[in-house]
């Protein structure tokens, strides 16, 4: 077994057991499934037991980047998705994923193409999901997977890696990948920060998963409070001068409509 799905649970999702029938229907790819949480309840764990798989629950320090860096080290393999609980991965994700990162023995991430969920709806195609995977398209299906260049500029423009698409390997990245400091914008400042490092960026143009868009989840909260516009110009700020920063943060902001329904 090479490769993990920790399931980060909060609370009481409605799309949890959802998101966990999933992951039970890879195809091609036996996985390790586990929730990791700093919320137990008695509910989480009925639900794990009626899957058969183990609760890990974080006693330490809280926070996203915390509970994710948790959630990595409790992981058995290498290669670990950080499994969002509102989200759903198609059966091909974890044999994709782990044939992409198993090319080198110096791969940092995978990740790949998704949709989104909107009011239960799949949805394939819309303005921002284009602009991202034209934005991606340098590094599609392996090409230019060694060139921190092109990876750094990519990231240069936004952050058009899809967070619950990842997939990281522990082997190149450690088991507290994640950057803290930030609360939105932490996984574009952990891309960034992995971008320098010598190693792969594995990008499958296939859709393989879907993220939803939702009123109760943490990035919209986020957005609502102006915490993503401040992460985000401090993150366009390691890459331009500050004027230019501004301009493009003032652009990029826009795209923040996407997360709301």
């Amino acid at each position: 077994m090479k490769h993990s799905f920790a399931v980060c649970a909060y609370k009481q999702s409605p799309y949890l057991k959802e998101c966990l029938d999933s992951l039970m229907a890879q195809e091609g790819c036996e996985s390790e499934v586990f929730i990791a949480t700093s919320t137990p309840s008695d509910w989480l764990d009925g639900i794990a037991s009626s899957y058969g798989i183990p609760v890990h629950v974080n006693t330490g320090e809280h926070g996203i980047g915390q509970d994710w860096n948790f959630a990595v080290s409790q992981a058995g393999c290498d290669y670990v998705t950080i499994a969002h609980q509102d989200d759903i991965y198609l059966p091909r994700y974890a044999v994709t994923a782990t044939e992409m990162l198993g090319r080198t023995t110096s791969s940092l991430i995978f990740f790949c193409d998704y949709g989104e969920l909107r009011d239960g709806k799949q949805v394939d195609d819309n303005h921002i999901l284009e602009v991202k995977r034209r934005m991606l398209r340098p590094l599609a299906d392996g090409k230019n997977a060694s060139s921190i260049t092109a990876r750094r500029r990519i990231l240069s423009m936004g952050s058009a890696i899809c967070c619950p698409s990842v997939t990281l390997n522990r082997s190149s990245c450690g088991v507290s990948p994640y950057r803290t400091h930030m609360k939105c914008s932490l996984d574009w400042d952990t891309w960034e920060n992995l971008s320098k490092l010598d190693g792969e960026f594995y990008y499958s143009s296939s859709l393989l998963m879907y993220h939803r868009i939702h009123e109760d989840s943490a990035t919209t909260a986020l957005i609502e409070n102006d915490t993503r516009t401040e992460e985000d110009r401090e993150m366009l700020g390691r890459f331009w001068p500050s004027p230019v920063a501004s301009v493009i943060n003032h652009f990029y902001s826009k795209s923040e409509g996407s997360n709301e329904l």
